[in-house]
């Protein structure tokens, strides 16, 4: 993956990103109150290749001015036929309202289904309010299942 939304790259995930990448995540956690478990629900951002690439999904960076900036990021889960989870969509503060999330969620929408996969299923916390308007606004219905303890709110969508 490489593309660009205005002055921001979106590209694969390199080696040399893990420790830039989980700050960014712990960063955006910590502003809202969550809590950073590299042992547990963020293990994944610490091993990414056994996470996502060695099991067929991807993990991406967004840059700006060669900051990394955000992340977005899926993996097949075994849920439903043929499903995806995304995961690890964050954005620092000063990138928000912009309109690269939803940027962000329609390019991971078009790859999951050019893969083949028919269903999206997004785990969230209620406190990350911007990313539940995204979800809601962008077709995804809720769901009870939650399975990741900081979390309180799950979506599905199925693709056509």
């Amino acid at each position: 993956m490489k593309t660009y939304y205005k002055n921001y790259l979106i590209r694969d995930w390199q080696p040399s990103d893990r420790l830039l990448a989980a700050k960014v995540i712990e960063t955006v956690l910590q502003e809202y109150g969550l809590p950073w478990q590299p042992e547990e629900a963020d293990q994944d951002v610490i091993e990414i290749e056994q996470f996502y690439l060695q099991v067929g999904g991807e993990f991406w960076i967004i840059e700006n001015q060669g900051k990394i900036v955000g992340t977005a990021a899926y993996y097949p889960i075994h849920k439903q036929d043929h499903a995806v989870e995304i995961r690890k969509m964050y954005l620092l503060p000063d990138v928000r309202g912009k309109g690269l999330g939803r940027f962000l969620l329609e390019q991971l929408e078009t790859v999951i289904q050019q893969k083949g996969f028919k269903t999206i299923i997004i785990e969230t916390a209620s406190v990350l309010e911007e990313a539940v308007i995204l979800y809601e606004k962008s077709g995804y219905e809720p769901i009870t299942e939650v399975e990741t303890k900081r979390c309180d709110r799950a979506y599905i969508k199925k693709l056509t």
